[in-house]
C-alpha cells in the first residue's frame, strides 16, 4: 500500500544517513517531529520506519530517551524468523485477549479516537495509519505494560522478513469494506464492554485475513501449476516438434 510503501522508503533514506555517517553509531537521532519534518511526511510513518529499523537491528529505542543509532560490530541474538500464518495467528490470539480487556479499561476519548480512525478508513484517507492507530490504542487502552510491549514485538513482526511485508500488503488491500466492518464490531463491543464480543469480534477479523492468506497461497499455487502446464504443453507439442525440425 501506498504508506507501506511510504514509511520504506524513509528507512532507506535514515539508513543511508547511518551508512554515510550523518548519524553516528552511539548517537541519538533526531527527534520524531524533526525527522517528520524533514523528510516532510507524517509523524505515524516516522513510527513506522523506526519500528522497522528497529526490527532490522539499525537503532535502538529507549524509553523516555531517544532512538540511538546501534553499533554494527554490536552481538546481536539470532532471531528465528516467523512466516504471515503465524504471525497472524499469535495476534489473534493475543490481541483477542487485548480486545476482551480493554472492553473493561478503555475509556470514552479512546473510544472517540477509533471512530475517528473508522471515518479514516471509510473516506480512504491514510488507511494505513488508520490501521495502525485503531490496533495500537486497543492495546495502550488495556493500561498492561506486558501485553503492551508484546503486542509492540508482534506487530514489529509484520515488517521482520520482505515475505511478510508482502504478504501483508495483499492482505491489508484486500476488500477495505470488510476491514471497515469488522473494525466497526470490534468498536461497537468495546463501547458496550462487552469481553466476550470484543474478543469474538477479534477473532472474526482475524480469521479473515488468515482465510485472505491462504486464498493467496492457492492462488499462487495455481498460477505455478498453470506455468509448468503451459510449458510442457509447448515441449511436448506435435505442433511444436514439427516446428523444430529441420
Amino acid at each position: 500500500m501506498k504508506n507501506r510503501r511510504l514509511f520504506w522508503r524513509i528507512v532507506d533514506k535514515i539508513e543511508a544517513g547511518i551508512d554515510s555517517g550523518e548519524f553516528i553509531a552511539g548517537s541519538r537521532l533526531p527527534p520524531e517531529r524533526e525527522l517528520a519534518e524533514r523528510f516532510d511526511v507524517s509523524r505515524p510513518t516516522i513510527r513506522e520506519a523506526i519500528i522497522a529499523l528497529e526490527v532490522r537491528e539499525k537503532v535502538e529505542v529507549k524509553t523516555g530517551s531517544g532512538v540511538y543509532v546501534v553499533s554494527p560490530n554490536k552481538a546481536v541474538k539470532p532471531v528465528k524468523k516467523v512466516n504471515a500464518f503465524e504471525l497472524t495467528q499469535a495476534r489473534a490470539l493475543v490481541e483477542g485477549e487485548i480486545a476482551a480487556l480493554a472492553a473493561k479499561t478503555i475509556t470514552d476519548d479512546e473510544i472517540s479516537t477509533l471512530k475517528q480512525t473508522l471515518i479514516l478508513m471509510k473516506d480512504m484517507k491514510n488507511v494505513e495509519e488508520a490501521d495502525t492507530k485503531f490496533h495500537k490504542v486497543i492495546a495502550h487502552s488495556t493500561r498492561n505494560g506486558a501485553l503492551i510491549t508484546l503486542f509492540e514485538e508482534m506487530w514489529a513482526l509484520r515488517s521482520s522478513s520482505v515475505e511478510i511485508i508482502k504478504d501483508y500488503d495483499i492482505v491489508c488491500s484486500t476488500d477495505n469494506a470488510k476491514t471497515l466492518a469488522e473494525h466497526t464490531e470490534i468498536v461497537c463491543a468495546l463501547e458496550s464492554h462487552d469481553a466476550a464480543k470484543a474478543r469474538a469480534a477479534m477473532h472474526k477479523h482475524f480469521n479473515r485475513l488468515i482465510n485472505v492468506l491462504f486464498d493467496k497461497l492457492e492462488a499462487q499455487a495455481l498460477e505455478e501449476v498453470r506455468r509448468k502446464t503451459n510449458a510442457n504443453r509447448d515441449l511436448y507439442s506435435i505442433e511444436s516438434l514439427l516446428n523444430k525440425r529441420p
